[in-house]
């Protein structure tokens, strides 16, 4: 068995396999078939300053190799999340990131600021969710907003903070590097691809958001290509996604950089993907003769 443990800001995880924020719930769901232990850490669902319901049904579509969604942050608000959820997360030997976002730069602030109070490991910061109407995207896709929401959190927490950037961007090393330079820890990408399908009977979208947020193997190739770019651009590291669903997956995002990988549209349709991408993992290393799966962070050899 290889040595599948990295350090990510300080953090170590004992794998690098994190389910990603809004596929895992808060876990209780996926304890029924696995110890959370088993994980290298837990990505929370979204969490905001209050209750939001997110969006009206339909909110979830298939896509080819894919999915689209609109589900739009729905989660308690940050004090029922610290009150109920929160101890029973930190209790399962496992990393835990809580993942934050807000309306404004302020909100964000507080909700980290609230965090900061708690045992919890690491911040996850959501500049980039498309899904909703205010927020979100908006911070994501300048320098300028990116940066300014980042510092006003970093000022707020003195957690390890992972700044989650937004594919629908022209220059996402741009935007990297200015995240980087307002106090991020860590930088996460990619969050979802901004969509949209029609139905043609009805000549309606298939959500009733009208757009959403594409995830799933098709966005794969996007994905590491986006890592790699950052990676060469920034000095923290990078945690991986999009459209990992293998061992494989994972081991070539790391290649490209990511020190750690976080997976999302593949629990949706098997909820053991975390575990098999492990386990998968340690299979490819064993048979490479690898023994510390530090050694292929970043070890692609570009042409």
């Amino acid at each position: 068995m290889a040595d599948l443990s990295v350090n990510i800001a300080g953090v170590e995880f004992k794998n690098p396999v994190i389910p990603a924020s809004g596929v895992f719930g808060y876990g209780h769901e996926y304890e029924e078939f696995y110890p959370l232990s088993k994980l290298g850490g837990i990505a929370t669902k979204g969490t905001t300053g209050q209750l939001r319901p997110g969006n009206p049904a339909p909110r979830i579509a298939e896509t080819p190799m894919g999915m689209l969604n609109s589900v739009g942050l729905q989660n308690p608000g940050i004090d029922t999340f610290i009150e109920r959820e929160l101890p029973y997360l930190m209790s399962k030997d496992t990393v835990i990131i809580a993942n934050i976002a807000g309306s404004t730069a302020e909100e964000c602030a507080e909700v980290a600021a609230k965090l900061d109070e708690t045992d919890v490991h690491m911040i996850e910061l959501n500049i980039s969710c498309p899904n909703v109407k205010h927020g979100g995207a908006a911070f994501g896709v300048s320098c300028e907003g990116a940066a300014g929401v980042t510092e006003m959190v970093r000022k707020a927490t003195k957690k390890p903070l992972i700044v989650k950037l937004s594919p629908n961007v022209t220059d996402i090393a741009a935007i990297a590097k200015s995240v980087e330079a307002a106090g991020a820890d860590c930088l996460s990408l990619i969050n979802t691809l901004l969509g949209m399908r029609i139905d043609i009977n009805t000549r309606r979208p298939v959500l009733r958001n009208n757009c959403g947020g594409m995830s799933g193997p098709a966005v794969f190739p996007i994905a590491v290509r986006m890592v790699w770019q950052v990676c060469n651009a920034v000095k923290i590291p990078v945690i991986g996604m999009g459209g990992i669903s293998s061992g494989r997956d994972a081991i070539e995002m790391m290649m490209a950089g990511a020190s750690a990988v976080q997976v999302g549209a593949a629990i949706i349709t098997d909820p053991f993907a975390p575990v098999k991408i492990i386990n998968e993992m340690n299979e490819i290393l064993d048979n490479w003769e690898k023994s510390n799966i530090r050694d292929i962070i970043g070890s692609v050899k570009p042409w």
